[in-house]
């Protein structure tokens, strides 16, 4: 490992072990922290925001009634009693500091979202599975967030992957600049291309940003790395992309590249206890996709991929049910 790239520090929310669902084989996903997009529907709140978040289990706390070591611990006085014995924290007051509240309280109720991590530190717990990746074709998986909102740490950590011969791929929402996206790509087996509409009215209405520079990236991408795997994935999701009028657009823009693989994935509610923690509102409310549409949208995109010779990928497309989003 190279010295510079080896110190390089970024902030990881999360290292996931065992998936299967991001790339080829096991693997090991690294989220990193930031994202420039704010759907509506994200299932990672904790991914967006480009600072550490301190987050709070209600379920888990003692009480202040019983417990205060969080309160004494908390230099800004950030924290307080809220209803029903719970926390109440002031995040105006609460500071991006080394977080002594979170080690100081015994129930383990208090979270970092977003620890500093070097890349020698993250590569080293990679590592620890590369006999499930040797034998499954499997690897590491930068996802986020958007890793390359991060792009210094997100490269290199890519780079000394592939020095350790470790299989690269990338979750991204392309709204980067295009030079880190190309640089990003000859270092990866694997890219999954987020596209979640074509309208661009609409996509900004829901995602916070036009569509412009993503779907440039996307086709420049297309063009100059015409053998890269590459997994354009579309998070089917309530009153915005559940129709065939806003699916099939993007299927026949898969139909364009032999490289290319489409996998749709169902809007769930998995993440709203992480608003809870964070104490914010989910945005989508209590609202879900009702399975048999989703099934009706998988056979109607099947049946445009199959122009191209193409079908569905992914454990949505073969069991009718669909991975986490992200």
């Amino acid at each position: 490992m190279s010295a510079d790239d080896g110190k390089k520090s970024g902030l990881v929310f999360n290292v996931q072990k065992f998936s299967v669902h991001d790339g080829p084989g096991i693997r090991t996903l690294v989220f990193l922290k930031g994202c420039p997009l704010h759907c509506t529907w994200c299932s990672n709140p904790e991914s967006q925001s480009f600072e550490p978040e301190l987050a709070y289990n209600p379920g888990r706390c003692l009480g202040l009634s019983k417990c205060v070591y969080c309160v004494e611990a908390c230099a800004p006085n950030a924290i307080s009693r809220g209803e029903n014995d719970t926390l109440s924290i002031d995040r105006a007051r609460c500071q991006t500091c080394s977080r002594p509240c979170v080690d100081a309280c015994p129930a383990k109720a208090l979270i970092t979202y977003g620890i500093p991590r070097t890349v020698a530190d993250v590569l080293k717990q990679v590592e620890e599975d590369a006999l499930f990746y040797s034998r499954s074709s499997g690897g590491m998986t930068l996802s986020g967030g958007e890793p390359l909102a991060q792009k210094d740490f997100a490269l290199a950590l890519l780079r000394e992957a592939k020095k350790r011969r470790i299989n690269t791929s990338m979750e991204t929402c392309g709204q980067v600049a295009w030079e880190s996206l190309r640089d990003a790509c000859a270092l990866l087996n694997t890219i999954i291309f987020d596209i979640k509409h074509l309208d661009p009215v609409r996509h900004k209405e829901k995602t916070g940003v036009d569509l412009k520079r993503i779907l440039s990236n996307f086709k420049k991408m297309m063009k100059e790395f015409p053998k890269l795997q590459v997994l354009v994935r579309t998070p089917v999701v309530p009153a915005f992309n559940d129709s065939e009028e806003a699916l099939l657009p993007i299927a026949a823009l898969v139909n364009n590249y032999p490289n290319a693989d489409y996998e749709l994935l169902p809007y769930h509610r998995l993440g709203t206890q992480k608003y809870l923690f964070l104490q914010k509102d989910s945005p989508m409310g209590d609202v879900h996709l009702p399975t048999d549409l989703f099934l009706r949208l998988q056979k109607a995109v099947n049946k445009e991929l199959a122009k191209a010779g193409k079908k569905l990928t992914g454990c949505a497309a073969e069991h009718g049910s669909g991975k986490s989003l992200m």
